[in-house]
């Protein structure tokens, strides 16, 4: 437990599990529409797919990254067809 709390005094701690859910969840939103892209050659999915896998390592609020992950979505659901 002492380790735990030198680790936070270093301004390390452990996301909480709605930001770990939602990471999941985008990644996996990302790699379909990856998927998606790469078999119909549109670029622009393929790019939103890469940038909805990769982003969460970016943001480090929960808030934001529900934010962005949102708005990415909403973006490949507009480009999906």
């Amino acid at each position: 437990m002492d380790e735990l709390k030198n680790l936070e005094a270093l301004g390390l701690v452990l996301p909480s599990p709605a930001y770990i859910a939602g990471a999941i969840l985008f990644g996996i939103v990302g790699y379909v529409s990856f998927r998606r892209g790469r078999k119909t050659s549109r670029p622009a999915l393929t790019w939103i797919g890469v940038a909805l896998m990769a982003y969460p390592y970016a943001v480090p609020q929960t808030w934001l990254l529900w934010a962005v992950g949102a708005a990415f979505s909403c973006w490949v659901y507009a480009k999906w067809n």
